[in-house]
């Protein structure tokens, strides 16, 4: 870090590749860090130097932290809790998400009393602490609704169909808001379906993960609709190089699609998993549609490409892969025994 407190520059190299983002010394604040994104995150942070604070409700996966990360417990709507954390930091990454599309119908008022109105507690806290910088998690999915255009551009009409896009394009506004009344830098990050390391796929969001889950657990492959609705996918490993990438970032550009720009239907990635398996067919379950899926969600990433000059680097293939591989490991290490989970039939 330079300059007096070491708030006046971050020593970022924003280059994709596996050693991107040298953020030495610069004191990052994960919230929502014991996650899937978030321990990812958290883990490449502390490898490029970074002195980094895991903030989360619980620690599910305490021991996939790297040990130079600090970890805090406490709650999003504690407001001294956030306030001692965040104080000190030059970055703070938003990566608290609240539910999940779906459930998020089921009781809208909730859902959007909950985090945005947190995020503007958390702003403020910011404003005081004179944080330099805030990442923003958001969804290029849910944020969109259903799209005119494929693929889709961050210049694009949000119109959401469920409440937890509704708060995700909330706190996007806020973030707009505290830059424009107290000269807040801020990165918003829409993000894809990403999947991999430390998704348990053991609940309903992250569809590769809970398929991966299943099979691995003997459980057939829920499937909404004919599985003909299109997902843009990436590995986390690429969302990481994105959020590294952003800290550096200083041009006009504040809202940024992160995807693989290629989309998938859910069929495909039934038999993209069933290569990774080496299995000829995986069991289905067919159920109704839901009413919070569009039909077809691709993001255009061109953006993010020229500013940042990042794009992705992990095949699909090699990535689900690999994380059929961490999966098997985490299961067998949780029921204490090391062998595998029984095949699927």
């Amino acid at each position: 870090m330079s300059g007096g407190d070491g708030r006046n520059a971050l020593p970022v190299d924003a280059g994709p590749g596996p050693s991107a983002a040298v953020l030495a010394g610069a004191r990052c604040l994960v919230l929502g860090g014991a996650g899937f994104l978030g321990l990812n995150l958290c883990n490449r942070l502390a490898q490029a130097g970074a002195e980094v604070t895991c903030f989360s409700r619980s620690h599910t996966q305490a021991e996939a932290l790297d040990r130079r990360v600090a970890r805090v417990t406490g709650q999003f709507s504690d407001r001294l809790a956030i306030a001692n954390a965040v104080e000190r930091q030059d970055v703070v990454f938003h990566l608290i998400a609240g539910s999940i599309p779906e459930s998020s119908n089921r009781d809208p008022s909730a859902e959007l009393a909950a985090a945005p109105i947190a995020t503007l507690h958390l702003l403020e806290i910011c404003r005081s602490a004179r944080i330099k910088k805030v990442v923003f998690s958001s969804s290029g999915g849910a944020i969109y609704g259903i799209p005119r255009v494929i693929p889709i551009s961050e210049k694009a009409p949000t119109d959401p169909i469920s409440a937890y896009g509704i708060s995700k394009l909330m706190i996007e506004k806020s973030l707009h808001l505290y830059r424009h009344l107290h000269g807040i830098d801020y990165q918003i990050l829409r993000i894809a379906n990403p999947y991999g390391r430390f998704q348990l796929g053991n609940k309903y969001q992250g569809l590769i993960g809970s398929y991966i889950h299943r099979v691995l657990t003997d459980l057939p492959l829920e499937v909404w609709g004919t599985g003909e609705v299109v997902r843009d996918f990436l590995h986390v490993d690429d969302v990481s190089d994105a959020f590294l990438a952003a800290v550096a970032y200083d041009g006009l550009h504040k809202v940024m699609n992160v995807g693989s720009g290629t989309g998938l239907s859910v069929n495909q990635i039934i038999a993209e998993l069933e290569a990774a398996f080496g299995r000829e067919r995986l069991r289905c379950v067919y159920k109704p549609s839901r009413a919070a899926d569009v039909p077809a969600n691709v993001l255009d990433t061109a953006l993010i490409r020229s500013e940042l000059g990042w794009q992705p680097r992990v095949a699909l293939r090699e990535g689900l892969i690999s994380t059929v591989a961490w999966m098997r490991a985490h299961l067998a290490e949780a029921r204490g025994d090391g062998t595998p989970p029984r095949p699927a039939r």
